[in-house]
């Protein structure tokens, strides 16, 4: 092997032009008001602009930017060409950023009301998915069954659910899964790009949202920060942050140690489960998430045994690995579409998109109102981002009017994984079975719709049980004074305004 040889360098050509463009995304958010104004991530501005070169390369080279030879070619050496290294960039970034995110530790003790609270907000999360599921499958089953559109399967629908519910990386693994395994053409695509319009709707209609609210007096655009103290950045007892071993290296090894694990984990289960293979391994991150669960009791049992005396890991330092996975991962994610692929599929991407927005917006707005009314409009920002985009985006709306965290949304928005999680599992194996077929992904839809309304009434309990005990008990009070009940009353002819007028003359 020669150093001079390109196989040597292509991986770092590839990471360096992701990088740079997030450099030039983000210059260029400070030199044009319009681009400061819209709130987009870097990372997605960045990932547009290597989009829009590599669909220009395309059209004048005749393949994509990163398929050309500098980056590793269309896969003639090494077996895989730029466009598939950026998807396999995707896919670990998103194990490795729910690895950091899931390793932080909190000392945080919820009272009663606001564990409630992150409860909701994960059924919420939920809720979110299912619906967006439920529309999406509604659109391709009749794109796919009744007007035949080429290559596309009725599933695929569901993709509308994995890229705005859940980021770029899960509506690649699902995309692959069907364009693999259920023949749907560009599938990879389809649902990065899904991904992508996810992120310009949370930025662009949550801009123009927020000036809407703004104009209305509905709320103030908090120009303040959290402020900084050391806690922020390390706590009592930690290991230095230079000594024999770096204190940054020691975190990066951890995540990594746990990913690791997480990979022969879905080894062995492939194993044993040959048939959902493509499906284990779809859930790195997810697998990765649980992994941190074990790790952290061992590490605080080590450190109550005075084993190790230090505590190891840092929580800010395990941000930053989150965010630069998360921004390498959308990055990677949205300069990896092909355009051309996805020719035959624009008309329905856009009606997914629209119909996405549409029910997120107003599913979220009831559910603020109802279950949220004293911090309405930053829960609402902060879902409204969540679920189109990720939780990053999501923060970035919240940050404009509550810039110093003073509501309880931004909580909210991070502890509601693991309920998010639990209630929201099921829905993955159910991806799966609905692209079998037309049937299947019909089936899927009704399930979906039946869990919609199940969850909601779990979501809802408190203000439905609590109308029907208080009728209930009204009903006991009016018969012990010899008064008759509601039916009672329409049992006998009369109107429920008569029965409120004799009782009001009663009381007078």
């Amino acid at each position: 092997m020669s150093f001079s040889e390109f196989s040597v360098w292509t991986f770092i050509m590839m990471l360096a032009v992701l990088l740079f463009s997030m450099l030039l995304a983000s210059a260029l958010k400070q030199w044009i008001p319009f681009l400061k104004k819209s709130l987009i991530p870097v990372s997605v501005l960045g990932g547009i602009i290597l989009l829009i070169v590599s669909t220009i390369t395309y059209y004048a080279a005749g393949d994509y930017l990163f398929n050309l030879k500098v980056f590793g070619g269309n896969g003639e050496s090494s077996g895989y060409s730029g466009m598939e290294v950026l998807e396999m960039i995707t896919y670990h970034c998103l194990g490795i950023g729910f690895i950091a995110t899931g390793m932080r530790s909190s000392k945080k003790k919820f009272t009663k009301a606001r564990a409630g609270e992150i409860f909701d907000s994960g059924v919420t999360t939920v809720n979110g998915y299912l619906i967006q599921a439920f529309v999406g499958l509604i659109i391709t089953l009749i794109a796919a069954y009744l007007l035949k559109v080429d290559g596309l399967i009725s599933a695929s629908g569901l993709l509308l659910a994995f890229g705005f519910g859940q980021g770029t990386g899960q509506a690649l693994n699902y995309g692959k899964i069907y364009q693999i395994e259920h023949g749907f053409v560009g599938g990879g695509n389809f649902g990065l790009t899904i991904a992508a319009l996810g992120f310009l709707v949370a930025c662009i209609f949550g801009v123009i949202y927020i000036n809407y609210m703004r104009r209305k007096g509905l709320i103030k655009i908090d120009n303040s920060s959290k402020r900084s103290s050391l806690e922020d950045y390390e706590e009592e007892n930690e290991i230095p942050v230079v000594s024999s071993m770096d204190k940054f290296t020691v975190q990066i090894a951890i995540v990594l140690a746990v990913y690791a694990l997480s990979y022969g984990l879905m080894l062995g289960f492939s194993a044993l489960l040959p048939s959902l293979s493509d499906t284990l391994f779809g859930f790195n991150f997810f697998i990765g998430v649980l992994l941190t669960l074990p790790v952290k009791a061992l590490l605080n049992k080590l450190y109550a045994k005075k084993i190790v005396k230090k505590r190891i890991v840092n929580n800010f330092m395990m941000d930053r690995i989150g965010g630069f996975a998360f921004d390498l991962m959308i990055v990677a994610g949205v300069a990896a579409i092909q355009i051309p692929l996805l020719a035959t599929y624009w008309g329905v991407l856009l009606l997914l998109a629209a119909a996405g927005t549409v029910v997120t917006f107003v599913y979220v707005n009831i559910v603020c109102k109802k279950l949220f009314p004293s911090y309405r409009h930053e829960q609402f920002l902060a879902w409204f981002g969540m679920l189109t985009g990720t939780a990053s985006t999501g923060m970035i709306l919240l940050r404009e009017i509550d810039g110093s965290y003073r509501t309880p949304a931004s909580e909210n928005l991070v502890y509601q994984t693991l309920p998010a999680m639990v209630f929201g599992f099921p829905l993955m194996f159910l991806a799966r079975y609905a692209a079998e077929n037309d049937l299947a992904a019909l089936i899927t839809c009704i399930v979906v719709a039946v869990a919609f309304v199940v969850l909601n009434i779990v979501l809802f309990r408190r203000s439905i049980f609590r109308k029907r005990t208080a009728v209930a008990v009204s009903a006991g009070a009016q018969q012990s004074e010899g008064q008759p009940s509601e039916s009672q009353s329409a049992e006998s002819g009369g109107s429920e305004n008569v029965s409120e007028k004799e009782n009001f003359d009663g009381r007078a």
